[in-house]
């Protein structure tokens, strides 16, 4: 069980909602409260994207960077074969709270389009990008984790498709003698 990580779950993302609701109670300054839910939401994402999901839910997902600079996306599924019931309630929540606040988000943005109130326009824009891409990113997790993870360890484990690494000596007369080696 992991009753912290189900709080922070839920804690940043409502906490950024309620504030973005009733921020004109407790300050006047609009760019307080923008810092303020920024913050809130940039938690959240930070969260639910390095903590909660891989804890609750057995996911994760990262960017990273080959050495030509093309850009691949991981997606990863720990394999469990039975859940607990107390494990299922926090998968349940987990799922819940990335479904639901998005689309709360999403209301937002049409209220503050209709309603002309255009300077929290880009604020909502960053909770719905947000709140976007962590449903996004879990979403092909939970759809095509299986897939991905076998690939992930087959290159890691070196059993298939790993290419040579090249190693360079430089012998005493100082030419240089290169040479296919295996993984370290």
């Amino acid at each position: 069980r992991h009753p912290l990580a189900t709080f922070f779950h839920l804690f940043f993302r409502v906490s950024a909602i309620v504030t973005y609701l009733f921020c004109d109670w407790f300050s006047n300054s609009f760019v307080a409260c923008f810092v303020t839910i920024l913050l809130l939401l940039s938690f959240d994402f930070w969260s639910v994207k390095n903590v909660t999901g891989r804890l609750l839910v057995g996911l994760r997902w990262w960017n990273q960077i080959d050495e030509d600079g093309k850009s691949h996306w991981v997606f990863e599924a720990k394999r469990v074969p039975t859940i607990a019931a107390s494990t299922e309630a926090e998968a349940r929540i987990f799922w819940l709270g990335l479904i639901i606040c998005p689309v709360i988000w999403t209301m937002f943005f049409f209220s503050t389009l209709f309603s002309l109130k255009l300077k929290w326009l880009a604020l909502v824009i960053a909770g719905i990008s947000l709140q976007t891409a962590n449903l996004y990113g879990y979403v092909h997790c939970k759809l095509g984790g299986q897939k991905t993870i076998s690939r992930v360890t087959s290159r890691l484990f070196g059993t298939t498709d790993v290419p040579k690494r090249q190693s360079r000596r430089i012998a005493k007369d100082g030419t240089e003698d290169h040479g296919k080696t295996g993984t370290r």
